[in-house]
């Protein structure tokens, strides 16, 4: 391959990489905006809503056939997470709902450890494939540069839910009172919005959007109890370089830092493939520096 051509791939494979930190950070902002707080504990809640599809496929898929089957183990996926998310906000976060930001933060790393163990006693910690439309080996060449179905498939999947999710915020009657109940829970309950369920939509929505990258992943690197835990890492820089109230940013940030990641391992001699994984810490240092609200992020205006 051409110069060129391997710069484009190089792109195209950071893109797709970075549609995978880009799903989780959105989840991670979606809570944000619901209660103000950041969940450690988002990877853990992908990885079971995933679990929970890949055993209602295998039970369908016998019954249904194979397409019907995968279908349905999606929906079960998705709306198994969904209801996940909102009774573990309901149930343990709520009990802590009036603690220190720090003491709550504590708790999601606590549910992070705890879900992890929960998965592992159920399914075992052998990798699984997880049996979806395509798998992670199908590509196409495109002058020549290779593209993978699972590349494609995933960045117009987070390009799709990055668009909805920002007309969530920005547009919907359900978006405003998540943001409301994020930036002042008391004046948002005495405007008549009601404050548990919007925090239980929300922390379900989370779960359910951060699960529809779990079925992503694990279709193209197959199940385990631990995939998104390095993930989750750069979807927290994502996150806080591109702003933790803005779904663009967030997307942005996670192509933006796996497309340099990418080209550093390779043309950044000193930096090469073991030492790319700094580069999202390097950017994350600069941004807090410079703009701690992040790219997009919205400047906080505290009175005193």
């Amino acid at each position: 391959m051409n110069p060129f051509g391997t710069f484009i791939q190089l792109i195209v494979d950071g893109l797709a990489q970075g549609s995978l930190y880009a799903a989780l950070a959105l989840a991670i902002v979606l809570v944000n905006q619901a209660t103000g707080l950041i969940n450690f504990a988002q990877g853990g809640m992908a990885v079971l809503g995933t679990y929970i599809g890949l055993t209602a496929s295998n039970i369908a898929i016998p019954i249904l056939g194979l397409y019907p089957g995968i279908i349905v183990g999606m929906l079960v996926a998705i709306g198994g997470s969904f209801l996940v998310g909102a009774l573990i906000e309901r149930f343990v976060m709520r009990r802590f709902m009036g603690a220190e930001p720090d003491t709550q933060i504590v708790v999601t790393v606590g549910l992070f450890t705890f879900l992890g163990g929960l998965i592992g006693l159920v399914w075992g910690f052998n990798y699984i494939p997880y049996p979806f439309f395509i798998s992670g080996t199908e590509s196409f060449t495109i002058a020549g540069v290779s593209i993978s179905v699972w590349s494609l498939t995933t960045f117009v999947t987070i390009l799709a839910l990055m668009v909805i999710l920002q007309l969530l915020f920005r547009g919907t009657k359900l978006g405003l009172g998540l943001r409301a109940v994020a930036d002042n829970s008391d004046s948002a309950a005495l405007s008549g919005v009601k404050v548990g369920s919007m925090l239980m939509v929300g922390w379900g929505l989370a779960a359910a959007l951060g699960t529809a990258a779990g079925v992503l992943l694990a279709a193209k690197a197959q199940l385990y109890p631990d995939n998104f835990d390095g993930i989750l890492v750069y979807a927290l820089a994502a996150v806080i370089i591109g702003g933790l109230d803005s779904p663009v940013g967030a997307v942005l940030a996670a192509w933006g830092i796996a497309i340099v990641e990418s080209l550093a391992g390779v043309y950044v001699s000193f930096i090469g493939h073991d030492l790319k994984v700094l580069v999202p810490f390097i950017f994350l240092f600069a941004i807090l520096v410079i703009r701690p609200q992040g790219l997009f992020g919205r400047k906080q205006v505290v009175r005193v």
